[in-house]
């Protein structure tokens, strides 16, 4: 069996520009790719993050789901936060442990109401 490469989780946007600034720009993941109407980001090797202008069946759709961003420790997650915060980007609450999960995380959204995490592994 061939072996997976890499992963793209896709998300949709009505407005390209802002929400690509958002992830370019507050969130600082480089672009791998733009095609115009749609761009990939790198969130760490062989891990994607594509943005893409809705179309036909493909709409924006933030609720259910989450992209979380794995950092390597709580200063991390503490630097994170500050720089979104910073940006002016609303976030939901500061950086908290959830013990149950074992994690260090805070939450944020982006201009299309997709939740993004950035967390760290406690053990």
């Amino acid at each position: 069996m061939t072996q997976v490469t890499g992963q793209i989780t896709w998300v949709y946007t009505e407005a390209l520009d802002t929400a690509a600034g958002f992830y370019r720009d507050v969130l600082q993941l480089p672009v791998l790719r733009d095609a115009g109407s749609a761009l990939i980001f790198e969130t760490a090797p062989g891990a994607r993050l594509g943005l893409c202008e809705a179309f036909d069946g493909r709409v924006v759709e933030p609720k259910g789901g989450m992209i979380t961003l794995l950092v390597s420790d709580r200063s991390a997650v503490d630097d994170w936060y500050g720089r979104v915060m910073a940006s002016g980007v609303s976030v939901r609450g500061v950086p908290e442990v959830l013990a149950k999960f074992g994690i260090y995380s805070f939450f944020c959204e982006d201009p299309n109401g997709y939740v993004i995490e950035v967390q760290c592994f406690l053990d």
